[in-house]
């Protein structure tokens, strides 16, 4: 059974208690259920067409021995590799399933690849073998720019490898009659997973997009679906919104939300840091449009609770059994500050399939106190027509708009003059991933909060374009951006393209740029160079003071001659 969070007296707070009471006379819960689009907008326009992540879980019941089988004959032709090419809610899930559990005892690895940035690309095609790798192409519209480069890459990729086996070594996970799945015949794909179209990719990780990455990787998909079916019948609870655990939670957030608390920031346990990636998506992609919206905070250090502004709301996942010392000395020393922090516990791992669930009710019922519609993403398809844009450019003109060259240190310091109480700071990195880039970019994130004492919020590019983008664009204007770009060298050429994925990603690190402008929101751009490592530890370094030198032991004084006596 799905656990209640042990800081439900958090749930008593006097402005938390009125938005559930306004819930409850509102019958949110029930008007969820019996799908009523009026409950967020008048009009139906991606309501009524988005609302099928409420039984979706009963379509992947009945296909649990189709998806178990399709996982045993992967084992069987010996695949070692399973590369996953999609964007936001076709690759986030997945992500935090891949990162969480792993390949259980004779599975593949799973890669889940979601960047255009060459040098990650590369990384990926040197670190699989491909005639026994199994390419997953997982696109809800089946014609996203990033996803159907990847696919031209890794298509020529197995053609010139021998022992490749075609077609056969490609699988499609799209909605019924796009171009991927037309694509998908064409070419003499494995198979096609054609998934129920009424549900918005960021509510997707409960159906094919995220179950079959999950078979491949040895999952129980039947005990993740039993836990969110058992989290599902709990949120059909309609007797108060405050023994409801997705309308609590949701409720809980849109209430500190419209009283200055809209940075809803994740505490984990160590085995589940990626889960933030997820719930970013979903949060921001949903609320943060109108002006308005929820800002989800994942993977940020901790830190003293005096590093905190006022403007938080914690939610704290600890998973039984995992190392939660640090988690439960910040949980403890919060509350004593004084800061609202809402707890929830997972037996296991497996839990995170009602944890899904839950996020996606609680997100929906947050959408109507807030009073915007939570299943479009309007500053989203901006961002992939400017990106359009650019690349048109390109074409004509050979080269990218010009645009103002700062120092690092000079770009730095000019968005940080604008930090201010309820403010953010976004990192959108556009290089390529490793452990010592991300322990210096969670430095710098620490060395912010610390100094100017605002959030701060970190994605890859582009990923975050699918993620946190339309937050960024359709939200509150209290973010400052902080675009890192690489040199993408050496570049990789897309297939059949006059573009490279060099070209592409600066195309999207452009035109985010320029939008996020064109919107009036703070943003900057810094060259990474040739060591982004040591880029970033000098802005870390700008921000740190100075310590105090040790002072040096006195020297030992000699003693002083003995004065001779006359006598």
């Amino acid at each position: 059974m799905p656990t209640r969070p042990t800081a439900s007296l958090l749930l008593d707070n006097p402005t938390i208690s009125k938005t559930l009471d306004d819930l409850a006379s509102s019958h949110t819960i029930e008007r969820i259920w019996t799908r009523d689009h009026t409950l967020w907008k008048s009009s139906p326009t991606e309501i009524d067409n988005r609302l099928g992540w409420l039984t979706v879980l009963d379509h992947m019941q009945d296909g649990l021995t189709e998806l178990r089988s399709f996982a045993k004959a992967a084992r069987e032709a010996r695949i070692t590799d399973v590369v996953l090419l999609g964007m936001g809610g076709s690759s986030l899930g997945p992500e935090v399933l891949r990162c969480t559990f792993g390949s259980a005892k004779g599975f593949p690895k799973l890669w889940v690849l979601d960047s255009t940035v060459p040098g990650w690309v590369r990384q990926v095609t040197k670190a699989i073998q491909p005639a026994r790798t199994l390419f997953l192409v997982a696109s809800k519209s089946g014609g996203t720019i990033e996803v159907m480069s990847l696919f031209a890459h890794f298509w020529e990729l197995v053609r010139r490898t021998k022992g490749n086996r075609g077609g056969a070594q490609f699988v499609a996970i799209t909605d019924p009659g796009t171009g991927l799945e037309q694509l998908a015949r064409e070419r003499g794909f494995w198979r096609t997973f054609t998934n129920q179209p009424d549900i918005g990719g960021r509510y997707s990780v409960l159906s094919y997009f995220g179950l079959v990455p999950a078979a491949l990787l040895g999952l129980d998909v039947g005990k993740l679906l039993s836990r969110a079916l058992t989290m599902r019948e709990s949120c059909r609870n309609t007797s108060s919104p405050k023994d409801n655990p997705g309308a609590a939670l949701g409720g809980m957030m849109a209430a500190m939300a419209m009283a200055g608390r809209d940075k809803v920031t994740l505490l984990t346990s160590p085995a589940l840091n990626s889960f933030g990636l997820w719930v970013e998506q979903l949060l921001a992609e949903s609320t943060g449009k109108e002006g308005t919206g929820i800002v989800p905070v994942a993977g940020e250090p901790l830190a003293s609770p005096t590093a905190y502004g006022a403007d938080r709301l914690f939610v704290a996942l600890r998973l039984k059994g995992d190392r939660n010392a640090a988690l439960d000395r910040s949980i403890i020393a919060l509350q004593r500050a004084g800061h609202p922090v809402f707890r929830l516990n997972l037996a296991d791992r497996y839990d995170l399939g009602g944890e899904f669930f839950r996020w996606e009710f609680a997100t929906a019922v947050a959408g109507h106190a807030l009073g915007i519609h939570p299943f479009d993403q309007p500053n989203v398809q901006e961002s992939k027509d400017n990106t359009a844009r650019v690349l048109k450019d390109v074409e004509t003109q050979g080269r990218f708009p010009s645009l103002p060259m700062l120092t690092p240190k000079q770009a730095l310091t000019q968005l940080l003059e604008q930090a201010a109480p309820n403010r953010y700071l976004a990192m959108l990195a556009y290089t390529t991933p490793s452990p010592q880039l991300d322990a210096s970019i969670r430095a710098l994130r620490k060395a912010v909060m610390l100094r100017h004492h605002i959030a701060t919020t970190a994605g890859y590019g582009p990923r975050y374009l699918h993620s946190t983008g339309q937050l960024h664009k359709g939200g509150p204007n209290s973010g400052l951006f902080l675009e890192f770009v690489d040199g993408m060298k050496p570049d990789v050429p897309v297939p059949e393209k006059f573009y490279s994925f060099g070209t592409l990603a600066q195309a999207q690190a452009v035109g985010d740029l320029q939008s996020l402008q064109t919107h009036q929101r703070p943003a900057v751009r810094i060259a990474l160079g040739p060591n982004p490592v040591r880029t970033i530890r000098s802005l870390i370094a700008m921000l740190t003071p100075a310590k105090a030198g040790r002072r040096k032991p006195a020297a030992k004084k000699r003693p002083l001659p003995k004065r001779r006596t006359h006598r």
